[in-house]
């Protein structure tokens, strides 16, 4: 009873963290479709003429919300009265759901309360895009009104499939972000990662470098269009929003298949041809010239190049310590990866902009994709496999240097404190400078101490023998004495001149001098 008590609330626990993550989806839709009905908002009212009321303004937000997620969507005020589809998507205004979507997924599993239960992760990813899709449907249903209907076709193939990937992307993160257990598709994976970023930075170089090139005509175009300080906000803001499609359209241009410019005209690298159908858009003033491509056009195959290479170093360096035949495997599937990725990328970032010749504008998505496999392919691969034989090369070994001589040992240094000590003994017995040098000892060889022999039978009475001489006692050291120095001569009194009478001593004087001398101690 107990067991199917636990049971039954683990499974309503389950069923109510379910509920909760579909409502959270749910929530995430109306957070995307609000932000963007208050921007259109604020520009309604900032517009000088508001064509429509508050009513058309909320029908351009759901437009734009769908078009955010892959919905083309069909103008149906147009001069001629046909309607016309408008099919290419700001990719800047896709972050916010994707992100939204993605957080939430991301969140449901690992929630801030970790004693609560939680769905598992097919589940979340369940109720969250089923959430987030019921807010779709009735979005959709809501645009059929306005003056910009969604395709009910793409509304049913691209809504489903970023809502998905971004709800899976989070649960992915949830998880810890685990990659398949073998080896080379990790590194494949890996390895398509990093080149397809690369190949979209450098894409995003070569769209910014164009601009500049033709900053002129941009500013002319982007004048000519919005007047009012209000349109010129909103242009601006377009053109913010349509910055990465111009990355993608660059990469897919340095590729080589090119971007369509209409029906029957294409730009690539070697030139442009047909006759394009440009409308004026600051973007589409960074558009190559007519004619046949340079030097400046055929430097984009640079960016495709340096894509490739990183694709294939990260590939050799994931898998430099297996075999040949796994280095070439994943170095296939890296390139098969980042083509995939660039056909959604160009399918996403192009489409139609009205009827008639522009059906078809902007990257053609199988092409570039193709383009990126056989780049990753043709340069990558062998990239690959050179990265890995040069991280398995055996360095050679050098040849041992023949051994130095011993050097012999240096006598022991004597200890600085002993060295201190003798310092002072030594400079106390070095005579000083200029002084007389010492004299030499002196000995007593007097017969003071012989008391003991006076007497009857001493040596008292040596003095009294008549022939007594006595000796001379030579002293104990025999070396001859330092002759002291010889003072200098004095210097001779100047001659008295001839003609002064030289002075008269006087008595006084001359006892004086006299006497100085010998009272001189």
């Amino acid at each position: 009873m107990t067991h199917l008590t636990e049971h039954s609330l683990v499974q309503g626990g389950r069923s109510a963290a379910f509920a909760t993550a579909c409502v959270r989806g749910g929530v995430a839709a109306g957070l995307g479709v609000g932000a963007l009905a208050v921007l259109v908002i604020v520009a309604w009212i900032s517009s000088p003429f508001p064509d429509s009321g508050a009513g058309g303004a909320l029908h351009l937000a759901a437009g734009l919300w769908l078009l955010a997620h892959g919905v083309e969507l069909v103008r149906t005020d147009t001069l001629g009265g046909l309607p016309a589809p408008l099919g290419i998507v700001p990719l800047l205004t896709t972050a916010l759901p994707v992100w939204l979507v993605f957080r939430t997924a991301r969140s449901t599993l690992d929630p801030a309360d970790q004693t609560g239960p939680r769905p598992s992760p097919a589940g979340a990813l369940g109720a969250v895009s089923g959430g987030y899709l019921l807010v779709a449907a009735v979005i959709v249903v809501y645009s059929e009104s306005g003056p910009l209907p969604a395709d009910l076709v793409t509304a049913g193939l691209w809504l489903p499939g970023v809502v998905l990937g971004a709800a899976g992307a989070g649960v992915w993160t949830a998880l810890g972000r685990p990659l398949p257990g073998r080896e080379e598709a990790a590194a494949a994976l890996r390895g398509a990662a990093a080149g397809l970023v690369t190949l979209l930075a450098g894409g995003a170089v070569l769209a910014g470098t164009a601009l500049v090139w033709h900053a002129g005509a941009a500013r002319a175009s982007y004048e000519g269009i919005a007047g009012e300080w209000s349109g010129r906000v909103a242009l601006a803001l377009l053109v913010l929003a349509l910055l990465p499609n111009a990355a993608v359209w660059a990469a897919a241009y340095g590729l080589g298949p090119g971007v369509a410019l209409g029906t029957g005209a294409l730009a690539t690298p070697l030139g442009l041809v047909g006759d394009p159908a440009v409308p004026p858009f600051p973007l589409l003033a960074a558009l190559p010239p007519e004619g046949r491509g340079g030097w400046p056009q055929w430097a984009a195959a640079a960016v495709p190049l340096v894509a490739a290479v990183v694709l294939g170093r990260s590939v050799g360096r994931a898998t430099g310590t297996g075999r040949a035949r796994e280095t070439a495997l994943a170095a296939l599937g890296a390139a098969w990866a980042s083509g995939a990725a660039v056909a959604v990328l160009a399918g996403a970032a192009g489409g139609p902009l009205g009827s008639g010749r522009l059906l078809a504008f902007g990257p053609v998505w199988w092409q570039a994709g193709a383009a990126a496999v056989l780049w990753g392919v043709a340069v990558g691969l062998p990239t690959a496999l050179a990265v890995r034989a040069w991280g398995r090369r055996v360095p050679r070994p050098k040849p041992p240097k023949p051994p130095k001589p011993p050097k012999p040992p240096k006598p022991p240094k004597q200890p600085k404190a002993a060295r201190t000590a003798e310092a002072p003994a030594l400079a106390a017995t070095a005579p000083a400078p200029g002084a007389a040098a010492p004299a030499p000892p002196v000995f007593d060889f007097s017969l003071n101490g012989l008391d003991g022999l006076n007497g009857p039978s001493g040596l008292a009475d040596l003095d009294d023998d008549e022939g007594y001489v006595p000796y001379d006692y030579l002293p104990a050291s025999w070396e001859t004495a330092p002759t002291p120095p010889t003072p200098p001569a004095p210097r001779p009194a100047p001659a008295p001149r001839a003609d002064t009478e030289p002075p008269r001593p006087s008595g006084t004087t001359g006892a004086e001098r006299e006497a100085k001398p010998k009272d001189t101690p």
